[in-house]
């Protein structure tokens, strides 16, 4: 499997390894069946080749972020390290914060933790209703498939759910994992991204994008 993620263009740096060797030392110790997944950015670009501390971890199992370090922070402490300062941001709709997130600062990364989540939205509303899922569902409600992939630390395997996120990222491609459509009615700020993403890496809109891009205007 590692061996697989380095072929796709996944190579860490021995920071980075040293970082989820702890995280997984925690998973072996005190969380045995829970997967721990990087999403998104950090994926993006480090298959472009890019250098990046952005790392968000996706926890299954129902973790929560502030559960997971609870149980690291033991871990650390059990291999004689020091505990870390865990910081909790609180759900809070009503200032566009959807979810509970923990972040904690391990050697010279600030990672943030998180459950995998569905997102749904009623109509005429811009708050999500937020539910626990499995990996493929948190994959398909992100806003672009270049930005759905995970690197899935438990198996040493990059991920594509969506199908089409690698793909994509090789052909400079900027789409949505669901009907872009209904991407941007749910949250029109993914307009602003997918325009921002396709700038900072001249990356193609896709066909389907542009009607709804054009409709914003």
């Amino acid at each position: 499997m590692a061996a697989e993620a380095q072929q796709q263009g996944i190579v860490l740096t021995d920071l980075e390894q040293r970082i989820f060797d702890r995280l997984l030392g925690a998973v072996d110790r005190y969380c045995p069946g829970t997967q721990l997944r990087v999403a998104g950015g950090w994926v993006r670009d480090k298959l472009l080749g890019e250098e990046s501390k952005d790392i968000d971890i996706a926890l299954d199992n129902n973790m929560t972020g502030q559960d997971f370090c609870r149980q690291l922070n033991k871990y650390l402490e059990s291999i004689g390290e020091e505990q870390k300062t865990v910081c909790v941001s609180q759900r809070n709709p009503d200032k566009s914060k959807h979810l509970e997130t923990a972040k904690m600062k391990i050697f010279e990364f600030s990672i943030d933790f998180v459950n995998l989540r569905s997102e749904t939205y009623a109509e005429n509303s811009r708050i999500p209703i937020v539910e626990n899922c499995e990996a493929k569902v948190d994959a398909l409600r992100r806003d672009l498939t270049i930005n759905s992939l995970f690197y899935n630390i438990t198996t040493k395997s990059l991920e594509d759910l969506t199908g089409r996120g690698h793909q994509d990222l090789k052909n400079g491609l900027i789409a949505t994992p669901s009907p872009a459509k209904a991407t941007f009615l749910d949250d029109p700020l993914r307009v602003l991204r997918a325009i921002r993403f396709a700038a900072r890496f001249s990356f193609t809109l896709a066909e389907d994008l542009k009607k709804p891009l054009l409709m914003k205007r």
